[in-house]
C-alpha cells in the first residue's frame, strides 16, 4: 500500500510543482520600479545585509574569506543595490517599495534600521515592549503601511538569498 501511495505521489509531483511556483516577474519591471527597489535596498542598507552573510558563510579557507570581504570594501553600497534590485522586484511591489522608503526615512525608521544592524543582541523580558512615539503608532496603523510591511517581511528570506548569490557571484569574479 505504502509504495503505490509513494509511486503516485512521484508521477502526481511534477504536475502539482509546475503549478505550485508562480513565475517571477522581475522581466516585467519598468524602470521606475527597479528605481524604487533600489532606493528601498539604500534606505535598509542592505549592503550590511550581504556583510552579515558574508560572515555567516563558511568558506574553505581563510585567505578566501579576506578576499571576498575585501571585494566587498571596493564595492561602492550603490553598486550592491543596482545588482541586486532587478532580482528583488519580482518579490517587492513598486507601492511597498515606495511606502517603505518613506517608512525607513522617518526618525523612527532610522532608529530601527540603527538598531537591526548596529546593535547587540537585546534581551526582552515577557511583558516588555519597546518604546515607540505616539505619531509612530498613528503611521504603523495605516494600511498601506501595514501591507508593505506584511509584503517586505514576506520577502526578506528572498533578499537574504540574492545577498548569498551575490557573494557567491563575487567571490566568483576575478577582479
Amino acid at each position: 500500500m505504502q509504495a503505490a501511495f509513494g509511486f503516485s505521489m512521484l508521477v502526481a509531483a511534477p504536475v502539482f510543482s509546475a503549478t505550485a511556483a508562480p513565475a517571477p516577474n522581475a522581466a516585467a519591471a519598468s524602470p521606475a520600479h527597479l528605481q524604487a527597489v533600489q532606493d528601498l535596498l539604500g534606505v535598509m542598507h542592505v549592503e550590511y545585509e550581504l556583510r552579515a552573510v558574508a560572515a555567516r558563510t563558511r568558506f574553505p579557507s581563510e585567505a578566501q574569506r579576506k578576499a571576498v570581504n575585501a571585494k566587498l570594501d571596493k564595492m561602492p553600497p550603490a553598486e550592491v543595490h543596482r545588482r541586486l534590485a532587478p532580482t528583488l522586484a519580482g518579490k517587492i511591489s513598486a507601492d511597498t517599495a515606495l511606502e517603505m522608503t518613506r517608512f525607513y526615512n522617518t526618525p523612527y525608521g532610522k532608529k530601527l534600521i540603527q538598531q537591526k544592524y548596529n546593535s547587540g543582541p537585546q534581551i526582552m523580558m515577557p511583558g516588555m515592549s519597546s518604546a515607540v512615539p505616539p505619531e509612530e503608532k498613528k503611521e504603523r496603523k495605516r494600511a498601506a503601511y501595514v501591507q508593505a510591511s506584511k509584503e517586505l517581511a514576506a520577502a526578506e528570506p528572498a533578499i537574504q538569498h540574492e545577498a548569498f548569490k551575490l557573494l557567491q557571484a563575487l567571490n566568483n569574479e576575478t577582479r
